[in-house]
C-alpha cells in the first residue's frame, strides 16, 4: 500500500490518494473473545489523511487561480477584443506577457533639495527617459531620468532631500503572491554585526 507522505505534482493524471478500508473489531459478547481484528490505526494512516487534505487544498487553490486567470482574460477580451489578457496579472506567480520592473539601487551619499545628479551603487537596468521613485523613511517622489552615467543617475530637480541609502526604484511595489495583492514597498534598515577575521 502506497500512502501519501508529502506534496504531489498538481498535474496528476490519476487520483494518487490511497483509500483505506477500515474494519471494526468484532468481539463475542458472551466469551469476550475477539472474533475479527479491526484495522490497526498507525501514524502512517494519519499522515495519509493529513497529506491527502493538504494536497487536495493545493489542487483546489491552483485550479481557482487558473479559473481566475481565465476569467480576467475573458473579461479583458470582451472590453479590448484580441488582447488575450495582455494587461492583466493575477499575481499568482505566473507571468502573462507583462513583467514588473524591479530595478533598484541605493543612493550612496545624502542629497539636498534641487539635486539633479544622484551618485548610486549601480546603474544596471536604468535608462534615460524612464520614470523612477526615490524614497527613504521620510520622503518619496517620482522623477524622470534624463541621463545615466557610469555611477550616476541624472534626474529632474528633487523637491525633497534624502538620506544616504535612499532607494531609487523603477517600481516601489511589494507583491504578495499568497494573497495576490500589490502593496507599497518599505524603506528598510538592517543590523550589521562586524566579525573579526583572523
Amino acid at each position: 500500500m502506497s500512502l501519501m507522505n508529502g506534496p504531489i505534482p498538481i498535474n496528476q493524471k490519476n487520483n494518487p490518494y490511497t483509500r483505506i478500508d477500515w474494519e471494526d473489531e468484532v468481539i463475542d459478547p458472551v466469551t469476550g473473545e475477539v472474533q475479527t481484528f479491526g484495522t490497526t490505526f498507525w501514524a502512517e494512516y494519519a499522515n495519509n489523511f493529513e497529506w491527502g487534505i493538504w494536497n487536495a487544498f493545493q489542487f483546489l487553490n491552483d485550479m481557482y487561480r487558473q479559473m481566475e486567470r481565465m476569467r480576467v482574460q475573458m473579461e479583458l477580451d470582451g472590453r479590448v477584443p484580441g488582447n488575450s489578457g495582455t494587461f492583466a496579472d493575477t499575481l499568482d506567480g505566473n507571468t502573462n506577457k507583462i513583467k514588473l520592473d524591479t530595478t533598484l539601487t541605493d543612493v550612496i551619499e545624502p542629497v539636498e533639495i534641487g539635486t539633479t545628479v544622484l551618485k548610486v551603487a549601480n546603474v544596471t537596468g536604468f535608462a534615460a527617459f524612464t520614470q523612477v521613485t526615490i524614497f527613504d523613511d521620510v520622503s518619496s517622489e517620482d522623477v524622470m531620468i534624463t541621463a545615466v552615467g557610469a555611477d550616476t543617475i541624472t534626474v529632474q530637480e528633487l523637491v525633497n532631500s534624502y538620506k544616504k541609502g535612499a532607494k531609487v526604484a523603477r517600481s516601489n511595489v511589494a507583491i504578495d503572491m499568497v494573497n495576490a495583492e500589490m502593496g507599497v514597498g518599505n524603506w528598510q534598515t538592517f543590523n550589521v554585526e562586524v566579525v573579526e577575521v583572523v
